[in-house]
């Protein structure tokens, strides 16, 4: 079940990530840059289309709602650690 909910994520952040960088390159872009910002953006639309056909097809059956949710908070914990061990860090350095 944890191998379902690691693919779950993975490929629904995968995606998620290419049509966010297919967006912003297709805008911001020019010349071939554009044309990468599309491929990135059909990618990510593929990857989600995978996602979905896997999902009804039975292969991947995992509670959507539920492993976004866990993935979230994981992620969001991750962060706040980070951040404080960061800003711990930047006050060890300045005191010395």
């Amino acid at each position: 079940m944890e191998l379902m909910e690691f693919i779950t994520v993975m490929l629904l952040t995968l995606g998620l990530f290419l049509l966010l960088a297919g967006i912003f390159t297709a805008y911001f872009g020019s010349g071939k840059s554009r044309i990468i910002g599309v491929v990135l953006l059909i990618v990510g639309l593929l990857v989600g289309i995978i996602w979905v056909y896997m999902d009804y097809s039975g292969v991947i059956s995992v509670p959507l709602t539920d492993v976004i949710w866990t993935a979230f908070v994981n992620i969001l914990a991750a962060l706040i650690g980070a951040l404080i061990a960061i800003g711990l860090f930047l006050l060890a350095i300045m005191k010395s």
